[in-house]
């Protein structure tokens, strides 16, 4: 069986390192964008099964990102869950993960609610 990619989108390394990490431990194959505008390139290119897309970045935000990447057919349907420092583990909680059709988890995240939450939206 083929592992799912999922790329994963920070500007901070070592948040990037520990979410490779503990997304290889958990069977995924993991791609890295430092930056929107490498995370829409790679998207594009490597077609993933779902995005990990922190939201505060430099140059293109997670949300300006994420506008990008449903704007184009190749990348559109690809699941996105923010990762996000913005948003506090009470909103995280009452919220149950989604704010306006759109899914995150509050940093710092909880490795198996956070595996909990990919599976439940990977393609």
């Amino acid at each position: 069986m083929t592992k799912k990619k999922i790329l994963t989108v920070d500007d901070d390394p070592v948040t990037l390192k520990l979410l490779a990490q503990h997304l290889t431990d958990a069977g995924y194959r993991v791609l890295k964008a430092e930056n929107g505008s490498e995370a829409i390139a790679t998207a594009k290119t490597e077609q993933p099964d779902l995005i990990l897309l922190d939201i505060t970045m430099p140059g293109l935000d997670g949300g300006e990102t994420a506008q990008e990447l449903k704007k184009s057919p190749l990348t559109k349907y690809i699941p996105i869950i923010f990762l996000t420092g913005i948003i506090s583990k009470d909103e995280e909680k009452a919220t149950k993960n989604n704010i306006g059709g759109n899914f995150f988890i509050a940093k710092p995240y909880e490795r198996e609610k956070l595996l909990a939450l990919i599976r439940r939206n990977i393609v």
